[in-house]
């Protein structure tokens, strides 16, 4: 995590040094800002520096250095428990389904019948995926 940390603080000089000498360079040769410009390359500096900052407070309160950093770990040390997941189930493959039918009768504009009738079938499949273990050969 410290090569992120020094990576993004890299990249915030970088954006920044160059938002300055492209806003410069523009008042120079033409006389006026370029603002699409400069206000990207600025934000993309002021991004990176919050993405710096975040990744060194996280980094400060797990301890300093992680298991990924240090040199004499194995790739077992960093292996966490992920949770339990159910290669059977066919719930998600519904609840995409029907998510996508939602979204796809909002995207076609006054086509409001494909989300109306596709949300019922959203309910159940979100229903379906909570409550699998309830029921069936693996209720418990």
């Amino acid at each position: 995590m410290k090569s992120n940390v020094v990576l993004m603080t890299i990249l915030t000089c970088y954006f920044v040094v160059l938002g300055t000498v492209y806003t410069v360079w523009n008042l120079i040769d033409h006389g006026n800002v370029e603002w699409a410009g400069s206000t990207a390359i600025i934000l993309s500096g002021g991004l990176t520096g919050f993405i710096a900052y975040y990744l060194a407070k996280t980094r400060k309160a797990q301890g300093g250095e992680l298991i990924e950093d240090r040199l004499d770990s194995d790739i077992d040390d960093g292996d966490p428990e992920l949770g339990e997941f159910s290669p059977w189930s066919w719930w998600p493959i519904v609840l995409a389904g029907a998510a996508s039918l939602v979204v796809l009768g909002l995207a076609l504009g006054f086509n409001f019948w494909i989300s109306f009738l596709s949300i019922p079938l959203l309910i159940v499949a979100v229903v379906g995926w909570t409550y699998e273990y309830y029921r069936g050969y693996f209720a418990r």
